[in-house]
């Protein structure tokens, strides 16, 4: 209970039964699409429409600030209704921000515009990442966030291949038929409707979500601007009086140090024309690949990930998490090398990656949640741990088109390997409490 502010029963409150599986694979796939929308399938949406390589990866890295920022307004929905109450609201924003921006795209200054919409679209699924973090640690027990933690996280980057996988198939489907027709614009009318979908999609899941979403906890409301500042003071505060936060912070920032590189020019490098040292897929293998093969491989990683933490408890498991996760990146340097033109060998390498991809996730997000998020602002210390492993991928994928650039894409993937050695010696020594100590500084102040 916040001292000196008025509390509201939530009429959720009544509701709390909900079973994670109603809601938990509904709400993470929500918050994926609109995250993936603006860092991966705005770097095809950008190359199809001729937009260099340099400023797509820069560009879209800057998109990405909003999910680094958000700790600056996440203390403040600690003081705002329910939990429940921003997760549908930022998805219907989200959704309509990707609906304009699809009627908009035949307009001259599509580019500028599109940058904005996009920007909109961030803000929302940031805060949207905020309170649905919060909304789980909230609902679930200790043993079922490490249960559901496949799940969120599978379901999270289903959003990912459905991006990159069915969506780019429909792409190539609509751009091929409107060209057929003869549209003088084939490539703006396929997008149009991809984006509008994306739109749509999340519209609905707005809907379904404002009857089986738990709340979250008692709903909130402050009155005064004494209250808004000792409350925002008070969440930073007990932050860093966190054991041993600052080694976690870092730890943090560095654990998807290969992946945020990987992220950006991996898909630029498997549509890349073989010329420049890409294996040139066209739409429709690409979206093969990992609207099916893929997407399974990384479902399946998820949620073993999930049950081998469950088993093994996370100080045990984390190394192993962190090796699956950076070892199949290999898969992209044979790629390199080989440049099969067999699209099964392709499809083979690819799910070898997607499956480590999975399989090691699990374990920042259930490190932020045991280590960081336990105490009286779970919401708020969430999105600040999650928008340092959002940094994470920023500040390597703002760079990682030019090192690409520089470097060829096989070297560059030789880079991205040795990149994440750093966060591997780190996990051997990290002191994990399992949430044990990390609010101990709260619990002593109650």
């Amino acid at each position: 209970m916040y001292p000196g502010r008025r509390t509201v029963m939530s009429s959720e409150t009544n509701r709390e039964g909900r079973h994670p599986a109603t809601w938990v694979p509904t709400v993470y796939f929500a918050e994926g699409l609109p995250f993936y929308a603006v860092n991966l399938l705005a770097l095809t949406f950008y190359q199809k429409m001729g937009v260099s390589v340099t400023v797509i990866a820069l560009a879209t890295s800057l998109l990405g600030l909003p999910w680094t920022l958000k700790p600056i307004w996440s203390p403040f929905m600690e003081m705002y209704k329910t939990k429940k109450f921003w997760v549908v609201l930022m998805q219907l924003v989200g959704g309509a921000s990707l609906g304009v921006l699809a009627l908009l795209l035949p307009i001259p200054g599509w580019f500028q515009m599109s940058l904005v919409l996009f920007a909109v679209t961030a803000f929302a699924s940031a805060t949207h990442d905020i309170a649905t973090d919060g909304l789980y640690i909230a609902s679930l027990t200790p043993k079922e966030q490490a249960e559901y933690a496949g799940w969120q996280g599978g379901f999270y980057n289903v959003a990912r291949f459905f991006s990159l996988g069915g969506l780019m198939v429909l792409v190539g489907y609509f751009t091929d038929r409107f060209t057929r027709t003869g549209s003088a614009q084939p490539l703006v009318h396929a997008w149009m409707i991809i984006f509008g979908l994306l739109g749509a999609m999340l519209i609905l899941l707005g809907l379904y979500h404002t009857r089986m979403l738990p709340s979250g906890g008692e709903e909130r409301a402050s009155h005064s601007i004494e209250e808004v500042l000792s409350t925002f003071w008070d969440v930073l505060k007990t932050f860093f009086m966190k054991p041993n936060i600052w080694l976690f912070m870092v730890f943090i920032l560095l654990y998807r140090t290969g992946e945020g590189q990987i992220v950006k020019v991996g898909p630029l490098f498997l549509q890349a024309a073989r010329a420049t040292g890409g294996l040139g897929l066209t739409p429709q293998q690409f979206g093969i690949i990992y609207g099916t093969f893929g997407t399974a491989a990384f479902i399946g990683g998820s949620i073993l990930g999930g049950y081998f933490v469950s088993w093994l408890g996370l100080k045990r498991a984390l190394l192993w998490l962190l090796l699956a996760l950076n070892l199949p990146m290999a898969a992209y340097l044979y790629l390199s090398i080989a440049l099969p033109t067999n699209l099964t060998l392709a499809t083979i390498a690819m799910s070898v990656e997607m499956f480590g991809y999975g399989f090691g996730f699990v374990g920042v997000i259930l490190l932020m949640m045991q280590e960081i998020a336990p105490g009286k602002y779970q919401m708020a210390h969430y999105a600040f741990a999650n928008s340092l492993m959002n940094l994470g991928l920023i500040l390597p994928g703002a760079v990682s088109g030019k090192i690409a650039s520089v470097l060829g894409y096989r070297h560059f993937f030789i880079w991205v390997l040795i990149s994440a050695v750093p966060a591997l010696i780190m996990a051997r020594f990290l002191p994990l409490t399992g949430g044990k100590q990390a609010d101990a500084p709260e619990a002593a102040r109650a």
